[in-house]
């Protein structure tokens, strides 16, 4: 019985559905990554002139590390407390239609947080190792 409820055509509609809503969410994430990054990246191209200044007035590479991923830091944590306001009004409105499930789920929110949040850092690191190889004496004579 348990091999005939496992072929039945619901079962395939349902696995279809959850197959369906991951590949979402995995393009979602892709986008959000790339957006990220796209966002500070164009942060670190405004910035290559004072980039340059600091490291030409003795910035070590790990201080710009620093305050790249610093800001990259500020704008993750803005987002993902958004988000967490945002999925709890979302999951106040649907909670009628949870059957054995939390609407707040702890380890839900906590995964989630984890892995948009180190895929956030992985995005940022790019513009901050750019960052951090810039030459002085070029910074400087762009302008």
């Amino acid at each position: 019985m348990e091999q005939r409820i496992h072929d039945s055509p619901a079962a395939y509609l349902h696995r279809a559905s959850a197959w369906l809503v991951g590949g979402f969410a995995a393009l979602a994430l892709l986008l959000s990554v790339v957006g990220l990054y796209g966002v500070i990246a164009y942060s670190v191209s405004q910035r290559t002139r004072e980039i340059g200044v600091r490291m030409a007035l003795g910035a070590q590479r790990s201080m710009v590390y620093r305050l790249i991923l610093k800001e990259a830091a500020w704008l993750i944590t803005l987002g993902v407390l958004a988000g967490f306001v945002g999925s709890i009004a979302a999951a106040t409105g649907v909670r009628q239609l949870l059957f054995g499930t939390e609407a707040w789920d702890p380890f839900t929110f906590s995964t989630v947080v984890a892995v948009l949040g180190s895929a956030a850092l992985a995005a940022s690191y790019i513009p901050a190792h750019r960052a951090a190889s810039v030459n002085p004496v070029e910074a400087l004579r762009a302008e």
